[in-house]
C-alpha cells in the first residue's frame, strides 16, 4: 500500500513539475515554402511573452534566431501545450526551434528591432528541438528569375544552389524535349566583402550560396519555351516556361511597382511587408490571363527586399516572386535599401542627409550579385545601376539614383547617348524608371536636395528627348502628374513627361501629402493641380502599348480593380482617366484597354474621390527605419567567384 501511495505521489509531482518537450512533424521539407508544423508539451505557469525562436543553422547562437513566434500565437497556449505552424525557406542549412520563457523585469529597451519594439530575451531557455533538414537542401536550383539580355532573342536565368558544382539549364519547344543545353556561371560572395553591420556580423550574415546564371540562346521569336535548371547530379528544378520577346511586335506589357519587400512567417529583426504577398498575388493572376503566346515584364524600380543587413530576407523575398519571376523577366533598378551607407563613393555635400545607413551594411553586394540586368552598368564594382531594352512599342530606361547622377559624369552620358539614339519609329514611347522621385508632393523633407538636382541635370534630357512617361519609387503610394517640367504643367507629353509615383507595393510607411495652398487646414484631399491623383491603396500599375496608345492602370491590393487610368497617344495627347475634385468629368467609360488585353473577367474602372484612401494614408504614417549602426567601416568593393 505504501508502495501505491508513493508511486502516486512521484507521478503527481512530476505532473505538475513536468519537463518541457518540443517536436515538429515532418522531420525533412521537400522544398521552399513547405510548411512546418512545431508542437510543444509541459510549459508551466505560461507567460505572454514565452516566445519559440527558429534558428539556422541550427548551432547558431540563442541571440541569432532567424525569426520568432510567442507561444500565444497558439489558441491553446494557456495549458502549457500548444502547437504552431508556419512555411519555412530553404536557406541551405538545417532550422532548429528552441523555447525560452520572457519575463516583464527582462525587456532590454537597448536592444530592439529596426521598428523600436524590444528583442525577446534568451537568458531562460526550456527547451530545444532536434533539427530538421531541407531534402537536397545544398543541391535543389531555387529562387529561380528571368531577366532579358541585349540581345533580343535570349532569355537569362539565374537561380541559387548551396553549393559551387556545374550546373546547366535545359529548354526546348515541347516539356518533354529539351534538347538545347547551356552552363551556368557560379558566383558567391563573402562576409567580408559587405561594407558593415549587420550584413557582415553573425546576427546578419548568413551564407548565401551560389548563385548561378545561364543565358538561353537563339529563341524564336514570341515562342512559348520549357526550361529547366540543375544537373544529373545534383538533381533539377520543376520545369517553367516563358514566351520569349518578340522584336517584330508592337505590343508591350508589364507589370510596375517599387518598394516591395517580402513577408516572412515570424517575427525578426525587421518589419516584413504584409502587403507584398497581396501585390504577387494580383500580379500572378494577371500573367496566368495572358495566355500562351503573350510576352510581359516585371519593373521593380528599388528597395527590393529590404533585408537591410539581413541575408536571409533575400531568401525569403526570392522564394516569394518565384512563382512569377519564373515566368516573366524580373527588371530592378537599385534603392536607397539596397546600396546606401555613409562610406559610399558618391556622396556630394549637397546629399549629407540623403544618403543614410538604409542597406544594413549591404552596400550594392547582393543586389549586384543576384541580379544581372542587360548593360553590364557598374560603379564601384555594383552592377545594375542604369541600362534599357526595347521590348514592343516601348524604349525601357533604368536609372540609379544613388549613385552619380549629375552632368559631366558616367551615368548622365549614359543616359544622354542612349535618349538620343532611340528609334521613335520603332519604338514612340520612351518610359524612365529610377527610385527616389523628381517630382512628389510628399513633403519628406531630406530628399528635396535629390529633387533639385534631378530636375537640374535629368528633366533636360527628358524634356528634348520627348520621354512619354517617369516612373518613380521611394515614395510609399501611388501619385500621377499632369504632364509636366520645371514644375510647370503641360497639355501634351512631347517636351513635358507624364510623372508617376508608384511605390504602393508592399512597404507600410506613408507620405504626408503636401496641400492645395487655398486649403491648408485639410493636408489630404484636394491635392495640389499638378497631381492628378493620389492613392492611399497598396497596389501595383500595368502597362499595355502599341504603337498608337500607351495606357497605365493603378490596381488597388484591396480589391484587384483599377482604380485610376492615363491613356498617353503617341500623337501627344494625354486623357486622364480620372478627375481632380473641382467638378471635371470623372467617368472612366469602359473597360480600359489594359483590362481587354488582359482578359481579366469583372474589373472594373472606379469613380475616383474616395476619401477615406486618403486619410488612412495620412493617419497610418510611421516613423522612417533607419539601422543604429555606427558610421565606421569602409566601402568593399563586390568581387566575383567563378566556378572554374
Amino acid at each position: 500500500m505504501i508502495a501505491v501511495y508513493s508511486s502516486f505521489f512521484f507521478l503527481l509531482i512530476s505532473s505538475v513539475h513536468s519537463t518541457p518537450t518540443i517536436s515538429f512533424s515532418p522531420q525533412t521539407l521537400n522544398r521552399s515554402g513547405d510548411p512546418v508544423t512545431i508542437q510543444w508539451t509541459g510549459v508551466e505557469s505560461p507567460s505572454d511573452l514565452d516566445w519559440l525562436g527558429i534558428y539556422s543553422p541550427p548551432e547558431s547562437p540563442h541571440d541569432h534566431f532567424i525569426g520568432y513566434k510567442f507561444l500565444s500565437d497558439s489558441p491553446d497556449w494557456k495549458s502549457g501545450s500548444g502547437s504552431i505552424s508556419l512555411p519555412l525557406t530553404n536557406l541551405r542549412s538545417d532550422y532548429s526551434f528552441r523555447i525560452f520563457r520572457w519575463t516583464q523585469s527582462e525587456i532590454n529597451p537597448k536592444r530592439n528591432d529596426h521598428d523600436h519594439n524590444p528583442l525577446p530575451g534568451t537568458r531562460h531557455l526550456l527547451t530545444e528541438s532536434k533539427r530538421l533538414n531541407f531534402r537536397l537542401s545544398a543541391n535543389r536550383p531555387e529562387q529561380i528569375h528571368l531577366s532579358y539580355t541585349d540581345t533580343v532573342n535570349e532569355m537569362r536565368v539565374m537561380f541559387v544552389t548551396g553549393d559551387g558544382v556545374e550546373r546547366i539549364a535545359r529548354y526546348g519547344e515541347v516539356k518533354e524535349r529539351l534538347n538545347n543545353t547551356v552552363k551556368a556561371r557560379g558566383v558567391s560572395y563573402e562576409r567580408e566583402r559587405m561594407c558593415h553591420a549587420p550584413a557582415n556580423t553573425t546576427i546578419g550574415w548568413r551564407d548565401p550560396g551560389w548563385t548561378f546564371d545561364a543565358v538561353m540562346k537563339s529563341l524564336k521569336p514570341g515562342v512559348k519555351y520549357y526550361y529547366q535548371v540543375g544537373s544529373e547530379s545534383k538533381g533539377w528544378s520543376e520545369i517553367h516556361s516563358f514566351v520569349s520577346r518578340n522584336d517584330d511586335s508592337d505590343q508591350t506589357l508589364a507589370f510596375m511597382f517599387g518598394d516591395m519587400g517580402c513577408s516572412t512567417p515570424y517575427r525578426t529583426f525587421i518589419r516584413g511587408e504584409e502587403e507584398s504577398l497581396s501585390t504577387v498575388k494580383w500580379i500572378l493572376r494577371d500573367i496566368k490571363s495572358l495566355g500562351n503566346d503573350k510576352a510581359a515584364i516585371v519593373s521593380h524600380i528599388g528597395d527590393i527586399s529590404y533585408a537591410k543587413g539581413y541575408s536571409w530576407i533575400w531568401d525569403e523575398f526570392f522564394a516569394q516572386i518565384e512563382p512569377i519571376a519564373s515566368k516573366v523577366p524580373y527588371h530592378v533598378c537599385i534603392g536607397n535599401h539596397e546600396y546606401d551607407w555613409p562610406m559610399q563613393p558618391w556622396k556630394p555635400d549637397w546629399a549629407a542627409y540623403v544618403y543614410g545607413k538604409d542597406s544594413g551594411g549591404e552596400c550594392g553586394v547582393p543586389y549586384s550579385v543576384k541580379f544581372n540586368m542587360p548593360g553590364n552598368s557598374s560603379e564601384a564594382k555594383v552592377r545594375n545601376l542604369y541600362y534599357s531594352y526595347d521590348m514592343g512599342s516601348v524604349h525601357f530606361v533604368y536609372i540609379s539614383t544613388e549613385t552619380d547622377f549629375l552632368k559631366g559624369g558616367k551615368q548622365y552620358r549614359f543616359v544622354k547617348s542612349d535618349l538620343e539614339s532611340v528609334n521613335r519609329s520603332k519604338t514612340p514611347f520612351v518610359v524612365v524608371q529610377g527610385h527616389r522621385p523628381m517630382y512628389t508632393t510628399s513633403t519628406k523633407g531630406s530628399d528635396i536636395a535629390v529633387r533639385v538636382k534631378m530636375i537640374e541635370h535629368l528633366e533636360p534630357l527628358f524634356v528634348e528627348n520627348n520621354v512619354t512617361v517617369a516612373l518613380w519609387g521611394h515614395v510609399h503610394r501611388y501619385e500621377r502628374f499632369c504632364p509636366i517640367s520645371n514644375n510647370t504643367c503641360g497639355e501634351r507629353w512631347h517636351g513635358s513627361p507624364v510623372h508617376l509615383v508608384i511605390g504602393m507595393a508592399g512597404k507600410e510607411t506613408q507620405p504626408i501629402w503636401e496641400p492645395r495652398p487655398n486649403h491648408p487646414d485639410v493636408p489630404i484631399f484636394p491635392q495640389p493641380a499638378r497631381s492628378m491623383y493620389r492613392g492611399g491603396e497598396f497596389g501595383y500599375t500595368r502597362l499595355v502599348a502599341d504603337k498608337e496608345r500607351l495606357t497605365i492602370s493603378y490596381v488597388g491590393n484591396h480589391d484587384g480593380e483599377v482604380h485610376d487610368v492615363v491613356e498617353i497617344l503617341a500623337s501627344g495627347e494625354v486623357i486622364s482617366g480620372s478627375s481632380d475634385d473641382d467638378g471635371k468629368d470623372s467617368s472612366l467609360g469602359s473597360k480600359s484597354e489594359f483590362e481587354v488585353l488582359w482578359y481579366i473577367e469583372g474589373a472594373s474602372v472606379m469613380v475616383l474621390g474616395v476619401v477615406l484612401g486618403y486619410l488612412i494614408g495620412f493617419f497610418s504614417r510611421r516613423k522612417r527605419e533607419g539601422a543604429d549602426s555606427s558610421n565606421t567601416g569602409r566601402w568593399i568593393q563586390v568581387k566575383h567567384e567563378e566556378e572554374t
